[in-house]
């Protein structure tokens, strides 16, 4: 808990800064060193104190600002904390939206903000030899270089070497969101542009509270659904071995001896398929549903893929490892390079039909389902304006 008189004296400066409810103020947080605020480029301060957590948590009861941070690393360190943050604005998250691009970096972004050479974004370490004392490059004691570049020495962590570096750290998070503001003022619909720029960095947020909190899982369920796919824990290799070759050989005894056929091959699926009469182009199981009834292969080869499936992804090693306290943990985000769209590891985001059966709400809790059909086609209809 931050000292009160700590918290009065901040909230006031940021009431002398008229920074209300909404309202911008960017943060640079490192745990026992202390919290950096500013509410634009130039009006900034370092805070000194042990727990700069807490202290955001308690400026958030009070003032409910929009927070501002450069990337997902703050969300990360204050959903871990259990801090609920009611608005906030992503740099790298927007930056994204603005650039269309998903590989980035605080470097990148402000060199885009800024109309720089992202060839000349200068890396840690970097040294030539034959240049002798390059005045471009600045001595690393300021954030920003002569050449206008982000110095790579704060990038990579020096930003938080004291509160004065950290008010400094903020203070650029403020100006580039100034500058993301200025683009998105000028796209054709500025103020849905703004919006949709504050949604996406409340679900990279969100995505960080996913990432802590996990899903419940009822373990004894989830444990009972594998072994009775794929046979109890093996164990070791040897024995795991063999469950293989006993789940291959369901689906093999259908058809009449042959050339050997590895099922987690296409070609030889394919080649086996045909010795049965059954010639596919491709062995995607919605094709292959229309030939169930065929043979007593096709059926069989199925219930294979489901039960592979499920003991080489979701399988006893899969709950071991992803499942914990009984809750499903993986990596959340909120927009990936492809499609564009939340995404999570560990199946978090693609859990099998008959996984499924295994989340359960906790006492106490209900599940509440919402489905957004078909949103990729309805935005690229808004977007095209079809």
């Amino acid at each position: 808990m931050p000292d009160p008189d700590l918290v009065d004296d901040v909230a006031r400066w940021l009431d002398s800064m008229a920074a209300g409810r909404g309202d911008p103020v960017a943060i640079a947080i490192r745990p026992d060193v202390g919290l950096g605020l500013a509410v634009d480029g130039t009006r900034h301060r370092g805070v000194p104190c042990a727990d700069p957590v807490a202290l955001v948590d308690r400026l958030e009861q009070h003032l409910g600002p929009r927070w501002v941070w450069w990337d997902r690393t703050t969300a990360d360190v204050l959903a871990e904390r259990g801090v609920e943050i009611g608005r906030c604005w992503d740099v790298l998250t927007v930056h994204r939206l603005l650039a269309g691009v998903w590989d980035t970096s605080i470097a990148r972004c402000w060199a885009w903000l800024h109309d720089l050479d992202p060839g000349g974004i200068p890396a840690m370490g970097q040294l030539d030899l034959l240049a002798g004392g390059d005045e471009s490059a600045g001595d690393g004691s300021q954030p920003v270089r002569p050449d206008g570049h982000l110095a790579p020495e704060w990038v990579s962590g020096g930003w938080a070497a004291d509160v004065d570096r950290l008010a400094d750290w903020a203070a650029l998070a403020s100006l580039a969101v100034d500058r993301q503001c200025e683009l998105l003022a000028g796209r054709p619909n500025p103020g849905r542009a703004r919006s949709t720029a504050h949604a996406e960095s409340a679900a990279e947020f969100l995505c960080a509270e996913l990432e802590v909190h996990g899903l419940p899982i009822d373990v004894a369920e989830a444990g009972r659904i594998i072994e009775d796919a794929v046979g109890p824990k093996p164990a070791d290799d040897a024995e795991a071995a063999d469950l293989q070759r006993a789940r291959d050989a369901a689906v093999l005894q259908h058809v009449e001896p042959g050339p050997p056929v590895d099922l987690r091959n296409p070609a030889d699926v394919k080649a086996m398929l045909r010795r049965v009469a059954v010639d596919v182009p491709d062995t995607r199981a919605w094709r292959l549903e229309q030939h169930r009834a065929t043979h007593p292969v096709v059926p069989a080869l199925l219930a294979w893929r489901k039960a592979e499936r499920l003991a080489t992804t979701y399988g006893h090693r899969w709950l071991e490892e992803h499942v914990h306290d009984g809750r499903l943990h993986g990596r959340w985000s909120s927009s990936d390079g492809a499609a564009g769209r939340m995404t999570a590891s560990a199946g978090l985001h693609n859990l099998p039909a008959e996984m499924r059966p295994a989340v359960a709400a906790e006492p106490g809790h209900v599940f509440v389902r919402a489905d957004l059909g078909q949103i990729e086609p309805r935005v690229l209809a808004a977007v095209s304006g079809d």
